[in-house]
């Protein structure tokens, strides 16, 4: 059910990759093993959906890119947040915690309503 929510996941992600780059600039590969590792490999993003994230978030103003060479001397492009990125982030870091504590507490009760109207 959660794969056929794109509105959620795709959210999700942009979330992801904006607290990915809290850490300082990155490449697209590096912002998807951070994000595996740091989800214990229950997220793996895929190039089809990574790329067309960082190119959205791009045009938003939410983070910028520059052509960098790696440690390894290859050309990579490099993301960073930008100050709205940062901002956005923070908005959203808030509005999910709240959220998904909401769904939790849901999903976790363990009495059914009462649908007599008595309380």
């Amino acid at each position: 059910m959660l794969a056929n929510n794109g509105g959620l996941l795709q959210g999700t992600l942009e979330l992801l990759i904006l607290k990915t780059l809290t850490w300082g600039p990155m490449h697209g590969y590096g912002i998807a093993t951070w994000i595996e590792r740091a989800t214990t490999d229950v997220l793996r993003v895929e190039e089809g959906s990574l790329y067309p994230a960082l190119y959205r978030m791009t045009r938003k103003g939410w983070i910028s890119g520059e052509w960098r060479t790696t440690p390894n001397k290859r050309r990579a492009k490099f993301y960073r947040l930008t100050t709205a990125g940062r901002r956005h982030f923070s908005a959203e870091a808030s509005a999910w915690q709240s959220f998904a504590a909401a769904v939790s507490h849901a999903v976790a009760i363990t009495q059914a309503p009462d649908w007599s109207g008595a309380r």
